[in-house]
């Protein structure tokens, strides 16, 4: 089995899961809650080191089973400092989950990678970034999680 360089760890960064309707800060539906947890059980084997969320109630339940499975705490980051998360994320050199926004996930997978992607559509929840570093060799993989939903 071939060993993983120091500086090879791979990154997982999604959206919150889908969330209540018409509340300043809503907490997960139960689909998204079930979303969550399926994140969880997605990335239980992926040697997860750190679990980043920010403050919101929506992206730390979404965050929450994955920290609860790799007995993690949760670290917290500002959406309105993406650069200094991923210079952050690039020293610390750990597999690790981040849990953002449909606009702050795709704009902290291009600076980790210097490629521009687009914002997330606000009906889509299902995106998961793989980001693949490996020294100054980096790639992104988008998946999808197949727990589907109704419309709310």
């Amino acid at each position: 089995m071939p060993t993983l360089s120091a500086q090879e760890f791979t990154l997982y960064l999604t959206r919150h899961a889908e969330k209540q309707k018409d509340t300043e800060n809503p907490s997960l539906t139960r689909c998204g809650l079930a979303r969550a947890q399926q994140l969880a059980e997605l990335l239980a084997l992926a040697n997860i080191e750190a679990v980043y969320s920010t403050a919101y109630n929506r992206t730390l339940e979404t965050a929450t089973p994955s920290a609860n499975k790799h007995g993690l705490a949760i670290k917290y980051y500002s959406p309105k400092a993406l650069d200094n998360l991923a210079i952050d994320l690039l020293n610390a050199k750990q597999n690790a989950l981040i849990v953002g926004h449909s606009n702050t996930t795709p704009a902290l997978a291009s600076f980790l990678t210097g490629e521009e992607l687009e914002k997330i559509d606000e009906s889509q929840f299902r995106l998961l970034f793989q980001i693949r570093i490996n020294g100054e060799s980096r790639s992104i993989t988008l998946l999808q999680q197949p727990l589907t939903c109704p419309q709310q």
